[in-house]
């Protein structure tokens, strides 16, 4: 069956293109003007990927709200901005909201169809790993990848798809400094350096509000991030 892919986007011309170059691919598509009308139909039956407008019509914040409501439903659903709205702020907020992946409506189609597939390839990624690897543990730390969970000191903490992958990076390899190219690899994604930085600060927090000592992710300045064995 074709992957289901909701493209939120106020302007009818712009969407309509998106949803076109997307069907050329295989993807099945479903495409809305307005954050009431996403949220109505997403709520009755999750797609498998969303990409989503910032600023909505007079809604000029509805893509970061939606993103917000669509992560309260589903932590591992991949959400995708593409937007014209570039500035650091508004990456930052994008990412900080639980967003997968923040991208500028200057890039081409080819390279919008290629960081979808990005995504999905880390989702497949995860089931195929499922099938052959236990609960990995460092310390308080709990990772599952059948489940797609992590704890900390048995508390969960939320992570998006993005993030569970950087996180597994990270602690197959504790001690080393894994770099921001390593990094990326990894998690099977194209950003840059900065976005790598916003989604680790992001997992630093989600791991501080469970432990407010936590510090196993330490930022290695020059180099990279590293997961603090015991």
């Amino acid at each position: 069956m074709a992957r289901h892919i909701a493209i939120v986007e106020d302007e009818a011309a712009i969407r309509h293109n998106y949803e076109a170059a997307l069907r050329r691919y295989g993807y099945q598509v479903s495409g809305y003007s307005d954050r009431h009308s996403a949220l109505t139909a997403l709520q009755r039956r999750l797609p498998d990927l969303v990409i989503i407008d910032v600023g909505l019509g007079d809604d000029v914040e509805g893509g970061f709200e939606l993103c917000r409501e669509l992560r309260s439903l589903s932590r591992s659903l991949p959400i995708i901005f593409l937007t014209a709205r570039d500035s650091d702020l508004d990456v930052i907020s994008g990412l900080r909201l639980g967003a997968d992946d923040y991208l500028t409506k200057d890039i081409s189609l080819q390279h919008l169809i290629a960081r979808v597939v990005a995504l999905f390839r880390r989702v497949e990624a995860l089931s195929g790993e499922a099938s052959g690897e236990k609960v990995l543990e460092r310390g308080p730390l709990q990772f599952s990848v059948e489940r797609m969970e992590v704890s900390w000191k048995k508390t969960p903490v939320p992570l998006t798809v993005t993030e569970f992958w950087l996180i597994h990076s990270l602690i197959r390899h504790p001690g080393h400094v894994r770099t921001r190219q390593q990094l990326m690899d990894d998690a099977n994604v194209l950003v840059d350096d900065q976005t790598i930085t916003s989604h680790i600060k992001r997992i630093r927090r989600k791991f501080v509000k469970v432990d407010a000592e936590f510090d196993r992710l330490d930022t290695v300045y020059g180099a990279g991030y590293r997961w603090k064995p015991e």
